[in-house]
Formats: C-alpha cells, sequence, structure tokens
C-alpha cells in the first residue's frame, strides 16, 4: 500500500534510515540527502510533508518560502538557530528541536575539556611530543588545585544544569547567569545565582559556555569580557560557536590573560584553513598550539545520544502527519 507523505533527511545521516524507516514507514517514504549547502536542496525538498534537519546547513527564507506541504521541520538537536523559524511560522510550519537527546554527552564534554586543561592534561600530551621539551611537570606550572575554584556558566538550561551537577563534584564553586532560567532553581540545585555578566566574569576561574546562539547572544564573550576574566582562567564553549569571539580568545591566550580554552564548537564548521585562531593552534611556535584544545562540534556524540536525536526528531514528524500534539515546538 502506498503511503501517504513524504519525509526528507536533509543533512548528516547516510546510512539505511533504518531507525527513521521504523517509526515512518507506514506514514512515509523517508530520504536521506546527505546535502552540505541549502543550495544542493534546490527542488528537491518543496513537497516534503515532513523535513529533518541536523547541523550541516542552514534552511533559509529561499527554502521555507517553498515549502507548500511542510507540516514539521524538525532540527535533530538543541540549536534551532539554523533554520528561519519566525518565517516558518508566518507560513503555519511548525519547528521543533530535541533538546534533551545529548544532555549528558555535552556535559560530560564540558567537564572532560575542563579537566584537560586545568590539570595540563592536554599541555602536557601535546608539549612532550618534542624530545628537547623537559620531562617535567613544570612544563605547565602553575596548575592550582580545582577544590574552591570558581565555576561560571554562562547560561543554565538542559545540558547547563547537567554540567552544574558534575561540576560541583570536583569541589567547585557554581555560579551561573541566565536571565531566562526560572527563580528557585539555584536553591533547587544548591548553587550561586548572579545577575548580570559583569558580576559573573571577574570570579569565573573556568567560564563554560551553556547558551544558545540568538542575536542577543552573539559574541556575547568578546575581548571586553575576557579582560574581565581572572588572568589565569579557562574557558569552556560546547554551545554554539559564535557566542565567543574566538579572535579574541586567541588574542587573550596569546598575551597569556587566559590559561586555555576548550573550543567544541567554532563560528564556521568546519572552519577554513586560513582562520588565524586555526593557524594559530596548528603552530608549534604559538601559545595556542598547547593551550587550546578544539574538537569537530563532537560534544554531543555518543551511539546512544545519537540514536535519541533519530528517533525523537522521526517521532516528532510522526506527531505532525497525524495531526497529534508535537514535542518541544520552538516557533
Amino acid at each position: 500500500m502506498a503511503t501517504p507523505f513524504r519525509v526528507v533527511i536533509t543533512d548528516f545521516i547516510k546510512d539505511d534510515l533504518a531507525p527513521e524507516k521504523e517509526i515512518l514507514g507506514d506514514l512515509a517514504t523517508v530520504e536521506a540527502f546527505d546535502a552540505t549547502s541549502e543550495d544542493q536542496l534546490a527542488g528537491k525538498i518543496e513537497s516534503a510533508n515532513g523535513i529533518m534537519l541536523y547541523h550541516s546547513l542552514s534552511l533559509t527564507a529561499r527554502t521555507v518560502q517553498h515549502l507548500n506541504e511542510c507540516k514539521l521541520i524538525v532540527r535533530c538537536g538543541v540549536g534551532y538557530d539554523n533554520v528561519d523559524h519566525a518565517l516558518a511560522r508566518i507560513h503555519n510550519i511548525p519547528v521543533s528541536n530535541v533538546p534533551d537527546y545529548g544532555t549528558e554527552e555535552v556535559a560530560d564534554s564540558a567537564i572532560a575539556l575542563m579537566l584537560a586543561l586545568t590539570r595540563g592534561v592536554n599541555y602536557f600530551n601535546v608539549a612532550n611530543r618534542d624530545p628537547a621539551i623537559s620531562w617535567s611537570y613544570l612544563n605547565a606550572a602553575p596548575l592550582h588545585r580545582l577544590r574552591g575554584q570558581t565555576f561560571g556558566m554562562l547560561g543554565l538550561g538542559r545540558i547547563g544544569t547537567a554540567t552544574a551537577l558534575r561540576a560541583k563534584a570536583f569541589g567547585l564553586k557554581v555560579v551561573f547567569y541566565d536571565p531566562y532560567t526560572q527563580s528557585g532553581i539555584d536553591k533547587a540545585l544548591g548553587i550561586t545565582r548572579v545577575h548580570t555578566l559583569a558580576e559573573l566574569l571577574p570570579q569565573s576561574n573556568i567560564l563554560s559556555i551553556h547558551a544558545p546562539l540568538t542575536p542577543e547572544t552573539h559574541h556575547m564573550v568578546g575581548a571586553a569580557e575576557l579582560a574581565a576574566m581572572p588572568k589565569g582562567s579557562y574557558l569552556v564553549n560546547t554551545a554554539r560557536g559564535a557566542v565567543v569571539d574566538n579572535q579574541a580568545v586567541l588574542a587573550a591566550i596569546t598575551s597569556g590573560h587566559l590559561a586555555g580554552a576548550g573550543l567544541d564548537v567554532l563560528p564556521v564548521e568546519p572552519p577554513a584553513n586560513d582562520d588565524p585562531l586555526l593557524v594559530a593552534w596548528r603552530d608549534p611556535n604559538h601559545p595556542a598550539y598547547r593551550r587550546i584544545i578544539i574538537n569537530p562540534h563532537a560534544a554531543f556524540y555518543s551511539v546512544q545520544g545519537l540514536m535519541d536525536m533519530r528517533t525523537k526528531g522521526a517521532f516528532a514528524i510522526r506527531c505532525a502527519l497525524l495531526g497529534q500534539p508535537i514535542p518541544n515546538v520552538v516557533n
């Protein structure tokens, strides 16, 4: 029997689509295009009844305005800055996300980056490949005991909350700034709330980013904000690359104001080879070579987390096709 609907997966997923077909196969055909740019989708998705979007490309107005049959765009991930959700609403297309697929993985990754920086793990591992470097703990000195230091958090959503609980287990004093988080969450978690970024920065020995990318948060942490942090502090970003001005991070590493930075996300992924941050990170003679960790937007990943992302996204599409309440609508 023919299936009445058509679902497309725009990018990132390129296997046999067994998880999606198990959930949607009785309702829809499921196709994956593995596109890396919006241009590659032209003429292929306009008739789709459901769209599953990952993070390799954006759906802008030039695509959204032609989605005449679409009942849902689901951003299979947490952030939804790569889809024009406001225009989608004007065209009566709901947009949803999958906010809970990788909470534990990203929180674990934020703590892993913090530990690799603050305990010198990355520094020693990189530096000691050079046989001319002395075999000594003093190469990364000074390193300070974590217990009693302040773990500052920009954002306290699901992932931020999970990260805060992990940071507390290391004896860190956890302080956060998030004007959109409900009152009392600080008391429930046993952490400290501040009401401005200016209050957060001077006390943050480690600053961990857990904010979505919006016009308000774009480059929210730049040169002035990094300068307000204590000398010898660390930055970790597992949220969105453009929340941080990475050229300011490079300058702060070069000057020695920042002792290290762990960046799982960058504004453009993959980055250009001539990006000054990457050039410095690859240069053995630059401080960034030992003091910056760059990962390929991998904090979300585990076998289980990726499966959650796919199945929860497909389930949301199923709800939309059946006219049922759609989980996690963001527009």
